[in-house]
Protein backbone atom coordinates (compact mmCIF):
# COMPACT_ATOMS: atom_id res chain seq x y z
CA UNK A 1 0.00 0.00 0.00
CA UNK A 2 2.88 2.34 0.83
CA UNK A 3 4.45 1.96 -2.61
CA UNK A 4 1.08 2.28 -4.36
CA UNK A 5 -0.26 5.25 -2.44
CA UNK A 6 2.76 7.34 -1.47
CA UNK A 7 5.26 6.44 -4.18
CA UNK A 8 2.65 6.59 -6.95
CA UNK A 9 3.10 3.06 -8.29
CA UNK A 10 -0.18 3.12 -10.24
CA UNK A 11 0.38 -0.33 -11.74
CA UNK A 12 -0.07 -1.88 -8.28
CA UNK A 13 -3.78 -1.01 -8.45
CA UNK A 14 -4.29 -4.27 -10.35
CA UNK A 15 -3.25 -6.30 -7.32
CA UNK A 16 -5.94 -4.61 -5.24
CA UNK A 17 -8.54 -4.72 -8.05
CA UNK A 18 -8.60 -8.51 -8.12
CA UNK A 19 -9.30 -8.78 -4.40
CA UNK A 20 -11.79 -5.93 -4.42
CA UNK A 21 -13.79 -7.34 -7.32
CA UNK A 22 -14.28 -10.61 -5.47
CA UNK A 23 -15.22 -8.94 -2.18
CA UNK A 24 -17.73 -6.60 -3.85
CA UNK A 25 -19.62 -9.61 -5.20
CA UNK A 26 -20.49 -10.54 -1.61
CA UNK A 27 -21.56 -7.02 -0.57
CA UNK A 28 -25.16 -5.86 -0.69
CA UNK A 29 -25.46 -2.24 -1.78
CA UNK A 30 -27.17 -0.01 -4.32
CA UNK A 31 -24.48 2.64 -4.79
CA UNK A 32 -20.72 2.41 -4.35
CA UNK A 33 -19.17 5.67 -3.13
CA UNK A 34 -15.36 5.99 -2.97
CA UNK A 35 -13.69 8.31 -0.48
CA UNK A 36 -12.37 11.31 -2.43
CA UNK A 37 -8.93 12.91 -2.23
CA UNK A 38 -8.41 16.65 -2.06
CA UNK A 39 -7.15 18.64 -5.03
CA UNK A 40 -3.58 18.97 -3.70
CA UNK A 41 -3.30 15.20 -3.24
CA UNK A 42 -4.70 14.59 -6.72
CA UNK A 43 -2.23 17.02 -8.25
CA UNK A 44 0.70 15.54 -6.32
CA UNK A 45 -0.12 11.85 -6.76
CA UNK A 46 -1.88 12.06 -10.10
CA UNK A 47 -4.67 9.67 -9.11
CA UNK A 48 -7.16 8.80 -6.39
CA UNK A 49 -5.90 5.56 -4.88
CA UNK A 50 -9.47 4.33 -4.29
CA UNK A 51 -11.11 5.13 -7.64
CA UNK A 52 -8.09 3.68 -9.44
CA UNK A 53 -9.33 0.26 -8.29
CA UNK A 54 -12.75 0.85 -9.80
CA UNK A 55 -12.03 0.84 -13.53
CA UNK A 56 -14.43 -2.12 -13.96
CA UNK A 57 -16.95 -1.11 -11.27
CA UNK A 58 -19.75 1.45 -11.44
CA UNK A 59 -19.52 4.06 -8.71
CA UNK A 60 -20.84 7.49 -7.83
CA UNK A 61 -18.46 10.21 -6.58
CA UNK A 62 -21.07 11.62 -4.17
CA UNK A 63 -18.52 13.34 -1.94
CA UNK A 64 -15.92 16.01 -2.44
CA UNK A 65 -13.34 17.43 -0.05
CA UNK A 66 -14.13 20.95 1.09
CA UNK A 67 -11.71 23.37 -0.55
CA UNK A 68 -10.56 24.93 2.73
CA UNK A 69 -10.06 21.67 4.61
CA UNK A 70 -6.61 20.35 3.67
CA UNK A 71 -4.00 20.85 6.36
CA UNK A 72 -1.70 17.83 6.38
CA UNK A 73 -2.08 14.21 5.28
CA UNK A 74 -3.95 11.91 7.66
CA UNK A 75 -0.90 9.64 7.67
CA UNK A 76 1.16 12.45 9.22
CA UNK A 77 -1.30 13.00 12.10
CA UNK A 78 -1.34 11.34 15.50
CA UNK A 79 -4.40 9.35 16.57
CA UNK A 80 -5.58 12.25 18.74
CA UNK A 81 -5.19 14.69 15.85
CA UNK A 82 -7.13 12.40 13.53
CA UNK A 83 -9.96 12.11 16.01
CA UNK A 84 -10.21 15.92 16.24
CA UNK A 85 -10.45 16.36 12.48
CA UNK A 86 -13.43 18.47 11.44
CA UNK A 87 -15.86 17.39 8.71
CA UNK A 88 -13.78 17.40 5.50
CA UNK A 89 -16.54 16.30 3.11
CA UNK A 90 -19.57 17.72 1.44
CA UNK A 91 -22.02 16.21 -1.01
CA UNK A 92 -21.56 17.07 -4.64
CA UNK A 93 -24.35 19.05 -6.26
CA UNK A 94 -27.42 16.93 -7.03
CA UNK A 95 -26.17 13.95 -5.00
CA UNK A 96 -29.12 13.87 -2.60
CA UNK A 97 -31.74 12.71 -5.14
CA UNK A 98 -29.49 9.84 -6.21
CA UNK A 99 -28.72 8.81 -2.63
CA UNK A 100 -32.30 9.02 -1.32
CA UNK A 101 -33.45 5.65 0.00
CA UNK A 102 -30.35 3.83 -1.24
CA UNK A 103 -27.98 1.42 0.50
CA UNK A 104 -24.55 3.01 0.13
CA UNK A 105 -21.22 1.22 0.38
CA UNK A 106 -18.32 3.57 1.17
CA UNK A 107 -14.93 2.42 -0.10
CA UNK A 108 -11.61 3.54 1.36
CA UNK A 109 -8.05 2.30 1.26
CA UNK A 110 -6.94 2.29 4.92
CA UNK A 111 -8.92 2.21 8.17
CA UNK A 112 -7.04 3.78 11.06
CA UNK A 113 -9.37 5.52 13.51
CA UNK A 114 -12.55 5.33 11.44
CA UNK A 115 -12.94 9.09 11.50
CA UNK A 116 -12.83 9.47 7.71
CA UNK A 117 -15.57 6.89 7.21
CA UNK A 118 -17.72 8.37 9.99
CA UNK A 119 -17.46 11.82 8.42
CA UNK A 120 -18.32 10.41 4.98
CA UNK A 121 -21.23 8.36 6.33
CA UNK A 122 -22.67 11.40 8.11
CA UNK A 123 -22.82 13.34 4.84
CA UNK A 124 -24.29 10.40 2.94
CA UNK A 125 -27.02 9.98 5.58
CA UNK A 126 -27.77 13.71 5.38
CA UNK A 127 -28.19 13.14 1.66
CA UNK A 128 -31.02 10.72 2.38
CA UNK A 129 -29.40 7.29 2.12
CA UNK A 130 -31.32 4.48 3.80
CA UNK A 131 -28.17 2.74 5.05
CA UNK A 132 -24.41 3.19 4.89
CA UNK A 133 -21.79 0.47 5.26
CA UNK A 134 -18.10 0.59 4.51
CA UNK A 135 -15.29 -1.47 3.10
CA UNK A 136 -11.59 -0.82 3.44
CA UNK A 137 -8.75 -2.83 1.99
CA UNK A 138 -6.28 -2.39 4.83
CA UNK A 139 -6.18 -1.63 8.52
Amino acid sequence: MQQYKFQGDYALRRVFQEVLTQVLLDCEYDILVPIPVDLATWQNRGFNQVTAWLTDQPYFQALTVKAHHKSQPQSAKSRAERLRTSQPFQLVEKAAPLLAGQRVLLLDDVYTTGRTLRHAAAEIILGGAKAVTSLTLAR
